[in-house]
């Protein structure tokens, strides 16, 4: 009997380049590691270029390496079969599908070819595109398209699902029943690599955040823990002869006393403001994008006490 793997995915030490000798080479990833746990759901950010996409397609099995070792569902996506192909779902960023057939019988197509499909019908419905059932794919609008790719990647019942952008051009509503469906997902054993652009789809739906910046993974951990403890230390803010200041501190109410003791007897203190980081201003400060005001002085490694600049 197979000893069972709790791991899902394991990268180490990935590596891809573009370019050639005389152009010149960019890594696009640099050494990258990264373990998704079966059953969790991981969200990976960073910004645009960072090889969020091209590290996703390798362990999809559609892009080659150039170094380090990748193990999906326990085999390297570049040797594996087709048996190891229907264990997986994805659902790519772009996908230009014309197809003359319709949604119902493009997914029903689909689910042919996996061993142990969900209802075709069932998953239009769960994807939002019951009423567009029987109109062809290549009439839908981008929305609805990308419902549709969602649907694809889905049908099979995959243990291990890729979703790349999955909710561009869903209105807020869809979205929020999409993250329905990705939940019940997951409850249901499946494992789940999600890149996105939304930190509140992050926030939402993830069990753990992985941040890539450079090729490489600079911060792992869960929505409310990335960034360590500091990171997430509230800040007081205020207005000291005409200059904005800003202070971290565990004891926010401490530092509000001070400040209105300094004020003296029933007068305000200017631009008074306590708040806690968000995951965006976390997620900003990782990437080496400023965050504005009160959310600077909570990026890692600043000072207890800084001026706005």
């Amino acid at each position: 009997m197979q000893n069972f793997d709790p791991v899902a995915v394991r990268v180490r030490g990935l590596r891809k380049r573009y370019g050639n000798p005389r152009a010149g080479y960019k890594d696009a990833v640099a050494g990258l590691d990264l373990d998704v746990a079966r059953g969790e759901i991981v969200a990976v950010l960073g910004p645009n270029g960072a090889g969020k996409t091209t590290t996703v397609e390798i362990l999809e099995g559609f892009r080659d390496r150039d170094g380090g070792e990748v193990e999906v569902l326990g085999e390297d996506p570049r040797r594996a079969g087709r048996a190891w192909r229907a264990r997986i779902g994805v659902v790519m960023q772009d996908s230009r599908d014309m197809s003359e057939l319709t949604v119902l019988e493009k997914v029903r197509a689909t689910a042919a070819a996996y061993p142990d499909p969900r209802d075709a019908a069932e998953v239009v419905a769960a994807v939002g595109l019951e009423q567009k059932a029987r109109a062809r794919a290549r009439g839908l609008s981008g929305g609805q398209r990308r419902r549709l790719d969602v649907a694809l990647g889905i049908v099979g019942r995959p243990e291990l699902l890729f979703l790349d952008e999955p909710t561009t051009g869903f209105d807020p509503q869809a979205r929020r029943s999409f993250w329905d469906l990705v939940t019940s997902l997951r409850d249901s054993g499946t494992t789940i690599l999600l890149t996105t652009h939304y930190l509140d789809e992050a926030a939402q739906l993830a069990d753990r955040v992985v941040v890539v910046r450079d090729g490489v993974v600079v911060a792992e951990g869960t929505p409310d823990t990335l960034g360590g403890a500091e990171a997430r230390t509230p800040v007081v803010a205020w207005e000291q002869d005409g200059v904005r200041r800003t202070e971290r501190t565990d004891r926010p109410t401490a530092v509000v006393g001070r400040l209105i003791e300094a004020a003296g007897p029933g007068a305000e203190v200017p631009g008074l403001s306590v708040t806690r980081p968000t995951l965006e201003d976390v997620y900003l400060a990782l990437i080496g994008e400023s965050p504005t005001d009160e959310a600077a002085a909570a990026a890692p490694g600043d000072g207890t006490s800084t001026e706005a600049a």
